[in-house]
Parts: structure tokens; C-alpha cells; sequence
């Protein structure tokens, strides 16, 4: 029922974003009069499960869950149908139409994806409110950190005041911040103490912790339920322990328990709790995989939000800055992902990965949040100036603006041909690793 559920979540937003991107084309394209022969949600390729022509355009939804597209008659599009081409020119025509009309054709799936963020954080504002975790909050007793992020240079009990010279009042776009800004300021025994993450260090952050590196300091951790076959119950430990410490060392984070375990597969640790009042030191035995057989309570995440309320007519400036932050943040991610040394590119993920991400249960809050910021994802991805994407066609149509020249067809066919094969084969690098990662899960 969970996969199910998740399932469903991604089709439902794979649905609204690729139909109203494809409108962005479709209606622009009507304004200046050209003819969309087909309107497709995912990829007919063989067949369809579902058509029917409405006057000049084919409706439909194709087999193939990977996006959409419309048709327009004198285009050389994804449908890769260059025999229209030989013919002389029709005025209802895409290749018709003088350049200026034919790039706002090209970007209006983009400009509709924006737009639609805009208006979804619009009224996510204004009916739950602007929720975030707030790095006040979370660092109000300091950080903690685990040994990839000392051996970066941070130190238990840093705050972060500071990235690039700007204080980050979002926690979690903080620790987007640290993983993508050149210079760090951390407050440390009350004198700021500035870090220069290497790409070596973010690479192994991301590989071995990602953006959960940095934890919110605590001095304990409460036993939430035991595995009845598990090493731990079998050493004595009961639902309701308080974990103070872990092999010597006084408990600083919940995730220290977690490594401090992975440390010793196959072997034991001790860990010191209380028992009510009663201070103990029980060694429990770790599996092969680094398990113990008990789960810690979870931290509340509500403990650390701050919910800012809007009425509809100051949600819409806070939509907009929210919209421009993830765009902003979504373009430095990208310039990460440029940078091999970093490793970032093996963080890339497909709709598997995405849907593996998904909550298990219905939540129309959470659904909403993810669909405006895929929005703006999916807006920023199309406008690369790769060949067989909006951006690449626009760059093109950009090109000829400026010089007067334009793209020969048969050159276009095999940019569009160049550009399908580079975009296919990215596809499938990407789920084939998301896939294999699932099985290994």
C-alpha cells in the first residue's frame, strides 16, 4: 500500500506539471497561429492508451511515463518526423513564423512552470502558512557533527553565522548553503572562525552523510521500541532507556549511536544509559549490517519550525521570493553537479529515486511543496541549452536573432537526433543507478 501510495503521489504530479507545460506551448503557439497537431501527457512511442482528435489537434496519453510534448506542424520535435520538412512552407507552420514569435513558443512551457510555483506557494501560504526550520532554533545549544564534518574543520558546539558573508534564517537551505558557498563563519568559543570547504570534503559529505552532516546538539536519546530478535533487547536494554553515551563518549547527536555502531559490525559496543534515575553500562552485541535492533525516538521536527502566517495578498510576494530561492538554490546545486571532484553528479535521480523519497501516506501540504519546487526544477532543466529540450531549440532561435542565419533543417534533424541520444542515455544511466540502488536497499 506504501509503494502504492508514493506511486500515486508521483503520477498525479508528473501529470499536472508535464499538462500544464506542454499548455506554456500549446497556447502560446495558438496565439501566433500555429497548428499543433498532437497534445500528449508521457510518450506514445508505438502506441497510445488513450487519443482522440479534437479539430486539428490529437489529444492524448501515451504508454511511456517520461514527460510530454505537443506537435506543431514545421517543427522537428521529439516526435523526430522530418518528411513534414521537405515540403515547401505553410504559413500555419512553426518554421514560418519569424523568430522572435517561435522563442516564446520555445520558453512558454517554462514560463508556465514558474508561474505555476508561484501560485501553488501562493496559496500554500496563505491556507497552511510559510513553514520552515529555523536556524535559530537548531543551533540555539550549538552543533554537532559527525567525523566527516570534523575532518572538514568543524567542531562540536560551532553556529553557523554565516555563509558568504549572509546568515541563513532557513536551516535547511543553511546546510545547502555550507555544501555549495566558498567561506564559512562559525561562531566558536564565542570567536567567529572562518572554513573553506575542499571539493575532497563535500565530496565525502555527500557520499557518506549528504546535507544531514550537521545535527542539532543533544545530551540524550530515548529507546522508542526493540527488534524482539534483536541483539540489543537479548543484551538487556528495554523500551524507554535514555542513551547518554556511546563507547566512552558523551552522546552529542542521534546519528553518533548509528555510527559509532557501524564501526564495530560483527563486534559489540557499550553504551551508557539511565534507567530511570539509575545510571548503566550495557554492551550489545552489532550484526553484520551495523545494526543493533532498537530504534531512538525520532526528533521532532516541529520543534524547530517557525510558521510565518500570510493573508492571499502578502502570500504573493513571499510565493515569489520562494519561487526565485528555489530557482536560485536548484542553479547552484547544477554548478555543483559540474564539478566531478565533488561527486555531487552520483546524487542525481530519477522519477524512481524521486518516488522512493515520496512520504507513505497522503499529505496534501507536503504534495504541494513538492510539486511548486519540481515546478521550478523542471523549469530550470528545460531551459539548458541542450539540443532536443526548450532551451536548446531557444539558443538556437537566440542565435539566429542576433546573425540572421538560420539552422538549416537537415542540421536541426541532427541536433534534435544528437540531442534525444545524449538526453536517452543520461535517462537511462540515471534510473539504471536508482534502480540498482532500490534493489540494494
Amino acid at each position: 500500500m506504501d509503494t502504492l501510495i508514493r506511486i500515486a503521489q508521483l503520477v498525479l504530479m508528473l501529470s499536472i506539471l508535464v499538462i500544464l507545460h506542454e499548455f506554456g506551448h500549446y497556447i502560446t503557439a495558438k496565439m501566433f497561429k500555429v497548428r499543433v497537431e498532437k497534445f500528449y501527457l508521457f510518450m506514445d512511442a508505438g502506441f497510445s492508451l488513450i487519443k482522440k482528435k479534437i479539430g486539428e489537434t490529437e489529444w492524448g496519453i501515451g504508454w511511456l511515463p517520461l514527460g510530454g510534448y505537443v506537435k506543431l506542424s514545421g517543427m522537428i520535435d521529439e516526435s523526430m518526423d522530418t518528411e513534414q520538412m521537405t515540403s515547401e512552407p505553410q504559413p500555419w507552420e512553426f518554421r514560418s513564423k519569424p523568430a522572435w514569435q517561435r522563442l516564446i513558443i520555445m520558453l512558454g512551457g517554462i514560463i508556465v512552470n514558474l508561474l505555476l510555483a508561484w501560485f501553488i506557494y501562493t496559496m500554500i501560504f496563505c491556507t497552511y502558512g510559510k513553514k520552515y526550520i529555523s536556524t535559530e532554533v537548531v543551533q540555539e545549544n550549538g552543533l554537532a557533527f559527525g567525523s566527516i564534518g570534523k575532518a572538514a574543520g568543524f567542531k562540536d558546539g560551532d553556529k553557523i553565522i554565516s555563509v558568504d558573508g549572509k546568515y541563513q534564517r532557513q536551516f535547511d537551505r543553511l546546510q545547502l548553503d555550507v555544501l555549495l558557498g566558498d567561506e564559512i563563519t562559525v561562531l566558536r568559543n564565542g570567536e567567529p572562525f572562518t572554513i573553506h570547504l575542499s571539493d575532497e570534503s563535500i565530496h565525502d559529505i555527500l557520499e557518506k552523510e549528504g546535507r544531514d552532516f550537521i545535527h542539532p546538539m543533544v545530551n540524550a536519546s530515548v529507546i522508542d521500541s526493540l527488534n524482539p530478535k534483536g541483539n540489543a533487547i537479548k543484551s538487556g536494554l528495554k523500551k524507554g532507556d535514555t542513551i547518554v553515551g556511546v563507547e566512552g563518549q558523551p552522546l552529542k547527536y542521534m546519528a553518533q549511536v548509528s555510527e559509532e555502531a557501524s564501526k564495530h559490525k560483527n563486534g559489540k559496543i557499550n553504551l551508557e544509559i539511565k534507567r530511570g534515575t539509575t545510571p548503566m553500562t550495557i554492551s550489545t552485541a552489532v550484526d553484520s549490517m551495523g545494526v543493533m535492533g532498537f530504534i531512538q525516538k525520532a526528533q521532532q521536527k516541529e520543534d524547530y519550525f517557525i510558521t510565518e502566517k500570510h493573508n492571499f495578498f502578502e502570500a504573493i510576494p513571499a510565493a515569489m521570493e520562494e519561487s526565485y530561492s528555489k530557482l536560485y538554490y536548484t542553479i547552484k546545486q547544477f554548478k555543483l553537479i559540474l564539478r566531478p571532484s565533488t561527486g555531487a553528479y552520483t546524487q542525481v535521480q530519477s522519477v524512481v529515486g524521486i518516488a522512493s523519497k515520496l512520504p507513505p501516506t497522503w499529505n496534501w501540504e507536503f504534495f504541494w511543496n513538492f510539486t511548486a519546487f519540481f515546478s521550478v526544477a523542471l523549469a530550470f532543466m528545460n531551459l539548458l541549452p541542450i539540443p532536443g529540450l526548450d532551451g536548446g531549440h531557444a539558443i538556437f532561435t537566440i542565435a539566429e536573432m542576433i546573425t540572421g542565419r538560420k539552422l538549416s533543417d537537415k542540421a536541426a534533424g541532427v541536433v534534435q537526433t544528437v540531442g534525444m541520444v545524449i538526453l536517452l542515455s543520461l535517462m537511462v544511466l540515471v534510473f539504471g543507478k536508482d534502480i540498482y540502488q532500490l534493489i540494494v536497499k
